[in-house]
């Protein structure tokens, strides 16, 4: 949900580019984002130098990156941490999953970790840019900037 909310932020904030800095209040309101929360999201996205901020009357956030620099990957894993079906599949190395009493055995780690691999690789090929209408290079259904049809493994 994070991660969903900053990206709707930010492209938000990359369609209106023109406009200067957006307030906290109109971004909210325009994506149906709860004020509080995006507050803290656009914290972050601050601190990772993707937005830049401005106090006073004609304050607010403003892009400071080109759409066509941000990977959606980046933005997802700024918010919400590694892009992962189960700690077992993290790239930073196998976590034990909790929940998981066959941690030897389990068979469905290299299918998550494909899983995650291939996500991660299409988030990383996909820019900012790619989900602004009006960019001209919007991906669509069938044909995802970046997808790759592969065969099926017997």
């Amino acid at each position: 949900m994070k991660a969903r909310y900053a990206l709707h932020a930010l492209a938000y904030m990359a369609r209106n580019r023109d406009r200067g800095a957006l307030r906290i209040a109109e971004i909210a309101e325009q994506n149906g984002i709860p004020r509080k929360f995006l507050e803290a999201i656009l914290v972050e996205l601050r601190k990772d130098g993707l937005l830049s901020s401005k106090k006073g009357q004609s304050g607010g956030y403003t892009l400071n990156t080109d759409p066509k620099l941000v990977p959606l990957g980046r933005v997802i894993r700024l918010v919400d941490g590694p892009i992962a079906l189960a700690p077992c599949a993290s790239p930073n190395g196998p976590e034990r999953c909790t929940e998981c009493v066959l941690q030897g055995t389990c068979r469905f780690r290299p299918v998550f970790r494909s899983v995650r691999e291939e996500t991660a690789r299409i988030l990383d090929d996909t820019m900012l840019s790619d989900i602004v209408p009006g960019s001209g290079n919007r991906p669509t259904a069938g044909n995802s900037k970046g997808v790759r049809r592969t065969k099926r493994r017997a």
